[in-house]
């Protein structure tokens, strides 16, 4: 029926005199809007000839240079994979390809070109989405085997019109697995009159059996100084007057999609359209509820100053304009990875992708901190934005992120600190306590040696030889039951066993009260599994040693005492009134060279045998 489509006209409404005599005034038809993702969507894959043209793709360089290459040299592929982020070009990519492959030209001689003319008869359908020989299937829609058949069975038959049938499937990954095997034969050997465009999001959720049958294409994010460039002129052709500023937040927030950027642009423009001024940053960053980035300009000064009253105001502020806190901290995250790129690579001043006020805030705050500082606020940060994801109150939250940072803002960084309390060390010899140079007193030691070299040697190492297995002990008895995974047992040689005599294989207990009656005889049966060798577990009533848990615990005791008494940890504590040791944690031992226990030593032949002892 004519005028249910777009593209078709609408019925004129009639115009003669009516039944009465009188003539009808016609209402005028009010034109169907487009959005400007459906209006500006490329046609064809990139005009070099005008770098100024919006029918082209953008940002998939790559991509344009290999399909350009492959129909130069009529390698065109029987299948191709597109698969990227939402808005990048998947489909608009799958339709640009249809009709290069079927393009006749203006004069309708031509063949397969990578610039189709937009002109001839194959081209005017595809682009209107009517060809009979260009098939469109929603993957989401149609998961089922008996969807796919239809597509098999439709590859049969030639074309109608076209050179070739061009399948295009979208979001192929939600295809069942039977719909994929089903398809695997004929994605393999394909009628030359057939060509497969596949696209998805989820390239992992596609079996490699497909994969491996398809020329596959990673079609990038486009990058935010692309994604401007493309919007600003849009708008300029659209008579739509917008700031860089408002145009940057937008195609920040598209976040490397073209088609969610033309979306927010759309939304924008009817935003600002009241009154006909320029569309602010201000507006926009209302709009996407971000912070405005003058605040978090002011926001990072404050931080960096340590200034916890403006702080306080300037989160007022957003929070009057209905910003989110944790979106407000996630500006400042960034903002904050952005001056540390600069700190690093001052080149970077000299990108036109960063607007002028953001380049010179960020310059000036780079010029003025250092490293170490803009670490420490990258990871307080970081820990804050998960804050405010988990509170109950996400203002309370980001508020209380901000003033610990403004507190420790002032404090020197931990190498300055260690410095001084080296020199505090140095300057008050009661600090050390009887340490020696060698023991990290007189600013030696544990703190020297991190900046003293390594002793050289004259000579090369020598090869030694490898140590030989050492002897049995009580401790590789009991690590032998964890191994084993004999758990209760284990915990009973911890806790309840005291070790009297340990001859193999003769091991002599005095166990506690609450050690179960059977434990003798399972741990020598554990034994003898090992070795395939009996031995005799026996019971005795001497004292015997301390159990390994308490043996444990005791060495834990004389470690946190040799930690209180270090002169550093004096020092950190006599700063720091209150301070107390919460935790230890050694360093990562390095590997033993500590050859295993020679168990192999009690295997058999046997020459005597130990009766158990009264």
């Amino acid at each position: 029926m004519a005028g249910l489509f777009e593209d078709e006209p609408a019925v004129a409404p009639f115009s003669g005199p009516s039944l009465f005599g009188d003539e009808p005034q016609a209402e005028p038809a009010a034109a169907a809007y487009r959005v400007l993702a459906r209006k500006y969507r490329p046609t064809i894959f990139s005009d070099p000839n005008d770098p100024e043209s919006l029918e082209g793709l953008i940002g998939q360089d790559g991509l344009v240079r290999t399909l350009r290459n492959a129909f130069a040299m009529g390698r065109i592929a029987h299948a191709f994979m597109l698969t990227g982020v939402r808005g990048t070009g998947k489909t608009t990519t799958a339709r640009i390809l249809a009709r290069a492959l079927n393009c006749t030209g203006a004069d309708g001689t031509g063949g397969p070109t990578p610039d189709p003319c937009g002109v001839c008869d194959n081209c005017v359908a595809i682009l209107a989405d009517r060809h009979p020989d260009v098939v469109e299937m929603d993957a989401a829609s149609n998961t089922g085997v008996d969807d796919v058949r239809e597509i098999i069975e439709a590859t049969r038959f030639r074309p109608l019109s076209a050179r070739v049938k061009v399948f295009i499937i979208d979001e192929v990954h939600m295809l069942s697995r039977n719909a994929f095997n089903a398809l695997l034969k004929t994605l393999e050997e394909p009628p030359p009159h057939v060509k497969f465009v596949f696209a998805t999001t989820e390239i992992r959720k596609v079996p490699v059996t497909v994969l491996s049958r398809c020329q596959r294409f990673d079609l990038r994010r486009v990058s935010v100084a692309e994604l401007s460039l493309r919007f600003s002129r849009i708008a300029l052709r659209e008579g739509v007057k917008i700031s860089e500023s408002a145009i940057g937040y937008i195609a920040r927030a598209a976040d490397g999609s073209v088609r969610d950027g033309l979306s927010l642009l759309d939304q924008a423009i009817a935003r600002g359209a009241e009154d006909g001024d320029e569309i602010s940053a201000g507006m926009v960053a209302e709009m996407l509820g971000l912070a405005d980035r003058k605040y978090v300009h002011r926001l990072m000064k404050a931080l960096v100053t340590g200034d916890a009253r403006e702080v306080l105001a300037i989160t007022e502020i957003a929070h009057a304009q209905g910003t989110d806190p944790g979106v407000l901290l996630g500006d400042v995250l960034d903002f904050a990875h952005f001056v540390t790129r600069l700190k690093v690579n001052p080149a970077l001043a000299e990108s036109r992708a960063v607007p002028e006020t953001e380049l010179e805030e960020g310059l000036a705050l780079a010029n003025s901190l250092g490293i170490p500082w803009l670490g420490r606020l990258w990871q307080m940060l970081l820990k804050g934005v998960a804050e405010v994801e988990h509170a109950p109150d996400r203002r309370a939250a980001a508020e209380m992120v901000l003033i610990r940072i403004c507190h420790v803002a002032d404090m020197p960084p931990p190498g300055e600190l260690l410095k001084k309390l080296e020199a505090r060390i140095n300057e008050n010899p009661n600090l050390s306590n009887g340490y020696g140079p060698g023991d990290g007193g007189n600013g030696g030691g544990m703190l020297a040696q991190a900046s003293n070299g390594a002793p050289a040697f004259s000579a090369a190492p020598q090869a030694e030889p490898a140590p030989a297995p050492r002897a049995l002990n009580f401790t590789d008895v009991v690590a032998l039951a964890g191994a084993r995974h004999e758990v209760m047992l284990y915990a009973h040689l911890r806790q309840s066993v005291h070790l009297v005599r340990f001859a193999p294989p003769v091991i002599e207990l005095r166990l506690e009260p609450e050690a179960p009656r059977d434990l003798a005889p399972r741990l020598a049966a554990l034994l003898e599994a090992e070795t395939n060798r009996r031995w005799t577990i026996a019971l005795s009533q001497a004292e015997g040693a301390p159990t390994i848990d308490a043996m444990e615990r005791e060495a834990e005791a004389g470690i946190r005492q040799s930690a209180n008494d270090h002169p550093l940890v004096r020092a950190i504590l006599e700063i720091f009134p209150g301070a107390r040791i919460e935790a230890l944690h050694s360093a990562p031992e390095p590997v033993s060279e500590e050859p295993p226990p020679d168990w192999a030593e009690f295997t058999p032949p046997d020459e005597a045998y130990f009766e158990e002892e009264e």
